[in-house]
Order: C-alpha cells, then sequence, then structure tokens
C-alpha cells in the first residue's frame, strides 16, 4: 500500500542545499500514518537494497523509495516506486514497479499532531503502469486513523482500488509502534490484501525504528507471509530524512 519510490535516487543531492525539518518515518511499513508533511517540507523514503523471496524467486529492490512534500495546509504530494532486479539467470533486466502518484491531507488533526483524539487522512491517487511488466493504469482510494497513547501508537488503514488491470482491490493494515517516547522502538504491522480478479496476499512483519534526530530515522523490519498460498520472506531497512525546501518545519 505505501509507497515505493526509485525517484529518491535523484533527489538525494537536494539535501545539501535544503533546510532541516523533522521525519516521522513510515517505512518499513505498507500501511502509513495519519500525518502530512507541512507546506515547503520534504520527506525521502529511502530502502537502498531490499531483498524479497517468493517460492524459489528471490528479487533485490533497489532502490525501494517515497518523496512526500508538504504542498498546503493538511495536504502533502506523494511519488513513489521502486526498481526490481529478479536474481534469475534467465532475468530481463530491471523494472521499475509499484509506481504512483497521490495526494494525502489531513481529515481531522489529533493526537499525531499533540492534539486531542484520534488523527485521520485520507490518500488517493493513481497507480502507474510498470517499465515493463504491468502496462495498465489503477486507482486507489485510503482512509488512515492513527490514536497515540503515552506506552503505544496505532494506526488503522483501509483501501480501495482498481488494479492496473482493471479488478477491484481491498488491503488493511494494522500498524503497532512502541512508547513514542522511546528513540528505538519496537513495531509490527499485518497486513491482508484481496485482488478481486483472483489474488490474495496475507502478512505479518516485525521491526525496529530509530529516531536519530529531528531529521532522520533508520527502520529494520523482517516481514513473512504468503500470496495465493506461496510463502514469502522479505527484509526490509531504510532511512527517512526530511528537510525544507523554503525554510519550513514539520
Amino acid at each position: 500500500m505505501r509507497r515505493q519510490r526509485a525517484i529518491g535516487t535523484i533527489l538525494l543531492p537536494l539535501l545539501v542545499i535544503g533546510g532541516s525539518g523533522p521525519a516521522l518515518a513510515y517505512r518499513p511499513f505498507n500501511g502509513t500514518d495519519a500525518a502530512v508533511a507541512e507546506p515547503g517540507v520534504v520527506e525521502l523514503e529511502l530502502g537502498p537494497i531490499q531483498y524479497f523471496e517468493a517460492g524459489s524467486t528471490p528479487v533485490l529492490f533497489s532502490p525501494d523509495a517515497v518523496f512526500n512534500y508538504g504542498v498546503g495546509e493538511r495536504w502533502e504530494f506523494v511519488l513513489q516506486g521502486r526498481l526490481a532486479h529478479e536474481l534469475l539467470p534467465d532475468s530481463q533486466g530491471p523494472n521499475l514497479v509499484d509506481n504512483g502518484v497521490f495526494l494525502k491531507g489531513m481529515l481531522r488533526e489529533g493526537s499525531l499532531q499533540d492534539k486531542s483524539g484520534p488523527s485521520i487522512a485520507t490518500e488517493f491517487g493513481l497507480l502507474l503502469p510498470a517499465t515493463r511488466d504491468d502496462p495498465g493504469t489503477g486507482a486507489s482510494l485510503a482512509l488512515i486513523v492513527s490514536q497515540r497513547w503515552q506506552a503505544l501508537t496505532l494506526h488503522l488503514n483501509a483501501e480501495v482500488a482498481m488494479t492496473r488491470q482493471q479488478h477491484p482491490d481491498t488491503a488493511y493494515s494494522v500498524i503497532v509502534e512502541g512508547p513514542y517516547s522511546w528513540p528505538v522502538r519496537p513495531v509490527a504491522e499485518f497486513f491482508y490484501e484481496r485482488d478481486f480478479g483472483g489474488s490474495e496476499i496475507g502478512s505479518g512483519l516485525v521491526g525496529a525504528l530509530w529516531q536519530v534526530n529531528d531529521n532522520l530515522a533508520v527502520d529494520f523490519a523482517l516481514r513473512g507471509g504468503w500470496i495465493d498460498g506461496v510463502a514469502f520472506k522479505e527484509v526490509r531497512a531504510g532511512v527517512t530524512i526530511g528537510f525544507g525546501v523554503f525554510a519550513a518545519r514539520r
């Protein structure tokens, strides 16, 4: 659900010319949180190398990137994609997959914005074609509800979509984090997706987030589950970097 974006390797040099702004990592999850970047603030989520294996087919995703930019009060622009490299002798070369462009907006500010009650957001946009295997265009609409307490933070995601193959699709995610005050906090996610064209995915993820400082977070997670009855395993690791293009702060 949540974005994989190769465009990050192009945008990385901008870090040396931008100002600073805090980052909230929503790596390494499939889902996301009910929060957006402030106007003029960029959040760049990068997975330099990630390993995925389903059955006997190993794949490296390098890079896996998400670009978030605050475009106005309570709104951000999101661009995503990841470059897949099949580790097989007959591989046809890299394939840019899971591409999308989205808008994410706050419907209600709450505990993630230091206010009372749940934070509620929506995200919607286009699922763009892959460079080789998936030529169609789809669309998605998601509702995100987040609540932070002293002992834990909870994020609930529900999404409906029309896939690139023009099939209806639904996906659900529950993210649980340890105490936000801890510099390194344990995290977990439970994810389920059903493509009504015939595909089904279920998975669980465990990992940790290290908030190095206001502008840098590091993540690591192990994910496992099944796709249409075939077991898979995945290793996710990366960073989230925040910086202000126009000296804005998150």
